[in-house]
């Protein structure tokens, strides 16, 4: 019977210390001193969705998953012999109706206006004497010495002389004045919607090879070579490194005690001997209740704001989703916020 007691009596001893240990964990998780403030949170970054401005075959892959690029590095090509072929034949009226440009402006050329002006002075001789034979002609008619038929052959043909002599005339006074304006302008129309069909070809050549829009890590290869590419199939996802932050949620009754800029200290699990320099970058304006990723069957259904702690990332350690303490002293003077885009910046200026 004492046996039976005494498992009992430890048994209610081992409830006691479990309940004990419950009710300390949970008044005093996350707890912080009077000097500071302790926030539980994950690293989070941005992340880009790279593909390429056009459709047509992948002819390479130049990175893999995990690889470290820079702004501007080629990362992926497609055939591009479709579009060089396309390029080619818009420079190629292009220079076609440049010639007719300069052609149109530089007016007739000095041969053109002589033959314009021989051929006036072949057609007056030739109606000249055409005239004079028809009025022969007519003269005799009038001593019955020919034919009326010859009389008006005579004058047709004197007529229709006069009327190529005057054709050549205006020929002439053409050839003398040059191209109209109007007709100047509307090639010059032309050949400018040519060149923008150029500018567009080249601009398709360049899309044919995919860069890096900013520095960071190559999260996902997402198709490969020989693959149809479009701007709707990404075939990459880039994560960006800079700027990186800590997303953590506080409390209301302790929204009052941060502002933008302050100082904060992050810690890992994964590098627990180092902290890494932070301030406090956001502060949502807006309450949410508690994420599912961080909630507790007490907190579930509390209020909290989104806090993002940008953090200096030198050694690239801090990775997406990993967990994350942050330490706010809560005794600071409101400093200027800085920009979570200058982050670089910023952890050069504070190291």
């Amino acid at each position: 019977m004492k046996k039976i007691i005494a498992r009992v009596f430890i048994v209610v001893l081992i409830l006691a210390g479990i309940g004990s240990g419950g009710w300390w964990w949970k008044n005093h998780q996350g707890a912080q001193t009077n000097d500071t403030l302790t926030l539980q949170g994950n690293v989070d970054i941005r992340e880009v969705q790279l593909a390429f401005n056009g459709k047509d075959r992948i002819t390479e892959m130049l990175v893999e998953e995990g690889d470290q690029v820079s702004k501007g590095q080629l990362l992926a090509t497609m055939d591009t012999r479709r579009i060089t072929q396309t390029v080619e034949a818009a420079e190629a009226r292009v220079a076609a109706q440049d010639a007719v440009v300069a052609r149109m402006v530089a007016g007739t050329r000095s041969e053109d206006i002589q033959k314009g002006r021989s051929d006036m002075e072949a057609a007056k001789v030739e109606f000249q004497d055409l005239e004079k034979n028809a009025r022969r002609i007519e003269y005799l008619a009038t001593k019955e010495l020919v034919t009326n038929q010859e009389k008006d052959d005579a004058r047709a043909h004197a007529n229709a002389s006069r009327a190529g002599w005057e054709a050549a005339s205006e020929t002439f006074k053409l050839a003398i004045a040059g191209p109209r304006k109007e007709d100047i302008a509307s090639a010059k129309a032309t050949l400018d919607a040519y060149k923008a069909e150029v500018a567009l070809a080249r601009r398709e050549l360049i899309d044919a090879s995919l860069y890096a829009p900013s520095d960071g890590i190559i999260e996902d290869r997402l198709l490969e070579p020989g693959a149809m590419a479009s701007p709707e199939r990404p075939v990459f996802t880039l994560a960006l490194n800079d700027p990186i932050w800590i997303r953590a949620y506080i409390s209301e009754p302790d929204l009052g005690k941060i502002h933008l800029g302050m100082k904060a200290n992050v810690q890992t699990d994964s590098f627990p001997e180092k902290s890494y320099a932070g301030w406090i970058g956001f502060i949502s304006p807006k309450a949410e209740f508690t994420p599912k990723s961080v909630e507790t069957r007490e907190v579930r259904t509390s209020l909290v704001y989104q806090v993002r702690v940008f953090a200096c990332n030198p050694q690239d350690e801090l990775r997406l989703g990993m967990p994350a303490t942050v330490i706010v002293p809560i005794n600071q003077a409101n400093p200027s916020q800085p920009d979570g885009d200058e982050t670089k910046d910023h952890c050069r200026g504070s190291g």
